[in-house]
């Protein structure tokens, strides 16, 4: 099953309850959003969407230049089901990061949970490439990842672990790690996840 058969058939026969990443609130994603000073003229692009509430916190702070990117349409319809009316502004793209084509930049890149699933050193590469392409010089990226005590699965697929100085490695120079923080993740049915989250900056 390819990469984009399996997250449609993930959003097409789960609720969202029912997904361990599935979180109330993105308040980890905005407290790293905060620290950098997100504002309501800023162009976010979250990588990886899915069904995920940073959306709505971004549309409820007044942003309307949002870019949500997932391989599951199932997940986007999902969301735009729910944001109904409030999410005109949205721009929807239903595509593999690792093959995406960015047409413009963006001030910020958020990724909660894509970048370690990239288990194939091409494909880092190529999601490495889309970053740099995409993120403005200056502009932030929030990325978060299972930490080196984090799962070693996640839906089934292996993952890669990471801890905040490994992950600015493996992004090379240019995007430099300017703060990080530990979060303990609760599923919807109660376990612990730990991830960590990196915060970057464009050169």
């Amino acid at each position: 099953m390819s990469r984009q058969a399996h997250w449609e058939t993930v959003y097409s026969q789960k609720h969202e309850d029912e997904l361990s990443w599935h979180q109330p609130s993105p308040a980890a994603s905005l407290e790293l959003l905060d620290h950098v000073g997100l504002h309501a003229d800023a162009s976010v692009a979250d990588i990886g969407a899915g069904t995920s509430r940073l959306v709505d916190s971004l549309l409820a702070r007044g942003l309307g230049d949002i870019t949500l990117l997932d391989m599951s349409g199932a997940a986007l319809d999902a969301t735009r089901a729910r944001l109904g009316a409030a999410g005109a502004s949205v721009s929807w793209t239903v595509a593999d990061v690792t093959r995406w084509q960015p047409a413009r930049r963006f001030d910020f890149w958020h990724d909660r949970a894509v970048f370690h699933f990239l288990t194939a050193p091409e494909d880092r590469a190529a999601y490495i490439a889309r970053l740099r392409d995409s993120l403005k010089t200056g502009g932030h990226a929030v990325i978060a990842t299972f930490a080196l005590d984090g799962p070693e699965k996640c839906s089934g697929l292996p993952v890669m672990r990471y801890a905040p100085q490994t992950l600015a490695e493996t992004l090379g120079a240019g995007v430099d790690l300017i703060a990080e923080r530990r979060h303990l993740h609760q599923t919807p049915w109660g376990s612990t996840q730990a991830f960590q989250y990196s915060l970057f900056r464009r050169g």
